[in-house]
């Protein structure tokens, strides 16, 4: 009896007591630490001028003081989109009465989506102009924001006629205009790990 107390207790201190603070030290982390700062050193979001569903002019200078969430989207995309909005909806809720968040979807069809068509979209979603513009404008300025800025896609493009982007990413900016994350905008599991990171980014602010 007492070799087999001894091998079990071997057992125990090699491989479960080893599994098991790995396991602790990698949910800690991944609640308690900071999150990283992404990009290249001292990169931020470069400053824009758009419209939103509204038509009113938005700039960078409204997230003063506000924790961005961003993607690139069209209101025609059948496939992704309507997925990534409606996951964003729920971000949108959590938040609704919080003054910090601010969302930004960027259409990637910008001759396609006016205003006009961005608000008939808002609607369909139950969008809150207040918390979440859909914005459109110059398509060189947008696709010139989504690679150089938010680094959503690795492809060259001068955002002419036959250049075209999609990207699943939705974007955490902070409120120094800073990449603090991406996440998979189709995936629930990654958009419940964004409302998280949301919550440790306020606490850092």
């Amino acid at each position: 009896m007492k070799n087999r107390s001894t091998i079990r207790l071997f057992i125990i201190l090699v491989f479960i007591t080893p599994a098991v603070a790995y396991a602790a030290m990698n949910w800690y982390e991944k609640r308690f630490q900071g999150l990283p700062v992404l990009g290249p050193a001292d990169h931020t979001i470069g400053d824009f001028s758009l419209r939103d569903q509204e038509g009113d002019s938005v700039s960078t200078a409204e997230w003063k003081g506000k924790i961005v969430v961003a993607d690139f989207f069209f209101t025609h995309c059948t496939a992704i989109c309507p997925v990534m909005t409606k996951n964003i909806t729920r971000v949108q809720e959590k938040f609704r009465n919080d003054n910090e968040l601010l969302i930004n979807s960027f259409t990637v069809d910008p001759e396609g989506d006016s205003a006009a068509q961005l608000k008939a979209y808002s609607r369909r979603f139950g969008i809150d102009h207040n918390k979440w513009q859909l914005l459109t404008g110059d398509k060189k300025q947008i696709y010139r924001l989504a690679r150089n800025s938010f680094m959503v896609v690795a492809t060259d493009g001068d955002g002419g006629p036959g250049d075209f982007i999609h990207s699943e990413k939705l974007v955490l900016i902070d409120k120094q205009k800073r990449i603090r994350g991406y996440y998979q905008g189709t995936s629930a599991k990654e958009v419940d790990q964004l409302i998280h990171d949301i919550k440790k980014l306020k606490d850092e602010n």
